[in-house]
């Protein structure tokens, strides 16, 4: 099941003057959706299948109360978006990624979720919506979508 939302907005400070008819979330994103913030970027949303392994890694905490706030959390995403898995092309295109990265002298290693969810928007060929733009800058054919 995928997320649609009808644009309202557009040009806002912050978003995408040309709202695109789908985008994909990062974590950052998926962890506190706003959907009216969302709402002027795109017509639909996908979650990358390497967000859900975030999330999923978050579940296990000491506290029960935090663990049952991000099942819920968990399920609902699940049951809101279209997950995109990971793909043998969105592989090859994390190995470029990561050498463009390591080509403009920064360390890959560090960022390696950030470039497996970058690897799946370009091979997707879907801009990233993500709250953490720093993150995903230089990352050659990905267009970022700062949501502030």
């Amino acid at each position: 099941m995928t997320m649609t939302m009808t644009m309202t907005l557009t040009g806002t400070p912050g978003r995408v003057s040309d709202p695109v008819r789908r985008a994909l979330l990062d974590t950052s994103v998926v962890i506190d959706v706003d959907v009216e913030r969302l709402a002027p970027v795109a017509e639909e949303f996908a979650v990358s299948t390497i967000s859900l392994a975030e999330l999923a890694f978050g579940l296990h905490t000491v506290d029960p109360l935090v663990n049952a706030a991000r099942e819920e959390r968990y399920a609902w995403v699940l049951a809101t978006f279209a997950p995109l898995t990971y793909t043998p092309y969105a592989a090859r295109v994390f190995g470029a990624l990561c050498a463009a990265v390591r080509d403009a002298g920064r360390d890959p290693r560090p960022r390696r979720f950030d470039l497996l969810i970058a690897s799946v928007a370009v091979s997707a060929a879907l801009p990233l919506v993500t709250r953490n733009p720093r993150d995903f800058t230089g990352i050659p054919s990905l267009r970022v979508v700062p949501l502030g």
